[in-house]
């Protein structure tokens, strides 16, 4: 009885934890960048550039995975009832949240699901990051309890719930029919890349199971906190695990905090850039992965989130704002990450996210 009770409550997230593991192997395997495989801001940041909304040269390509994941997400939702066209809650400070998600998410150089992956490779460089996401969930949290919220989304048209799926077939349709009005990477991480139709199957596969299990890290140890609820939290362990063994038998794992691929070691300026990754995503109720497939269900609200996120993306490298990972030049060790710009970038972050915070409380709309 103990048993099956396990299996209803863990069983279908634990499983997605180990389909999203096995996605990423499979990704990195057939191209994408190592401890990579699956990264939502690194993706939505490479679209960006794509699109010629950033010049970065290394770090532009139309990612298949992004589409998948919302059309997995959207064939779930439908074919389980679960679409509904939604939105208005508070839309602009959606918007400017993700936009802060996104540098936050850059200056550590990765998503919480690229975190997860990259520990599960061994890089040493990601317990930073781990740590101030951990923070930063904790500071939500607190915001959580004394009654922070958004408020509530209201019924829309369909037309407005598929929206951004739209966006995302014609991204698709972009990169197999028109891939000459696009910026593709001839080097760096953007070169780097699966075939498209391994990532789009990739991404709705991940999608589909995400919509399912209502995959989330950041809710994860949001319900974990609060509610000693651990459900959420074990799709993420299950990612972890499984890229670690993964990699442990490909003989891929490196445990070390030296010349990890597309990382660095200004430890700080991880933590502090997750940290900001991690309140902004308590505050719009779920990490990027979760603005996915929440946009995927027809949430017109994490559709603007997500648009906020590659707007972020792209101030971040128009204005230098983002990470820069380690390197080795004539024998050198160089130290990456962020400069003075990006350190401000993520100051104003946490002071527009605490103000974001003090606005939403109880009784602050009337004062």
């Amino acid at each position: 009885m103990k048993e099956n009770t396990w299996f209803r409550r863990y069983g279908l997230i634990v499983l997605a934890g180990v389909v999203v593991g096995v996605a990423a192997l499979i990704l990195t395997a057939a191209g994408n960048p190592k401890n990579m495989g699956f990264c939502i801001a690194c993706f939505e940041r490479d679209i960006a550039g794509a699109l010629g909304l950033h010049s970065a040269a290394k770090v532009q390509y139309i990612r298949p995975e992004i589409p998948g994941i919302v059309l997995g997400a959207l064939l779930s939702a439908m074919a389980f009832r679960e679409f509904k066209a939604r939105a208005g809650s508070c839309p602009a400070s959606r918007f400017v949240l993700g936009l802060f998600v996104m540098i936050g998410a850059l200056a550590f150089l990765g998503c919480p699901l690229r975190m997860v992956i990259r520990l599960g490779g061994g890089d040493l460089t990601a317990v930073a990051g781990l740590l101030g996401f951990l923070a930063g969930i904790l500071v939500g949290v607190v915001f959580l309890k004394k009654g922070f919220s958004l408020g509530r989304a209201y019924p829309v048209k369909m037309g407005e719930g598929l929206a951004l799926p739209a966006v995302m077939v014609g991204l698709l349709a972009l990169l197999l029919l028109a891939p000459g009005l696009l910026k593709f990477s001839e080097e760096g991480p953007g070169a780097m890349r699966a075939f498209w139709l391994v990532s789009l199957a990739a991404g709705l596969a991940v999608g589909f199971i995400a919509q399912r299990s209502r995959l989330c890290m950041a809710g994860g140890l949001r319900d974990a906190f609060l509610l000693r609820d651990f459900t959420l939290l074990a799709g993420f362990l299950a990612i972890w695990i499984t890229v670690t063994l993964g990699n442990l038998a490909q003989g891929n794992y490196n445990l070390s905090a030296l010349s990890q691929p597309i990382a660095h070691s200004q430890y700080l300026w991880s933590f502090l850039g997750m940290a900001l990754a991690g309140w902004g995503s308590i505050l719009l109720g779920g990490c990027p992965l979760r603005q996915l497939i929440l946009a995927g269900e027809g949430n017109g609200d994490a559709a603007v989130t997500v648009l906020g996120m590659v707007t972020g993306a792209a101030i971040a490298h128009n204005f230098g704002l983002a990470g820069n990972a380690d390197s080795v030049t004539d024998g050198v060790y160089k130290v990456g990450g962020i400069g003075t710009a990006g350190m401000t970038a993520v100051a104003i972050g946490f002071a527009v996210l605490l103000a974001v915070s003090l606005l939403h409380l109880p009784g602050k709309e009337e004062a």
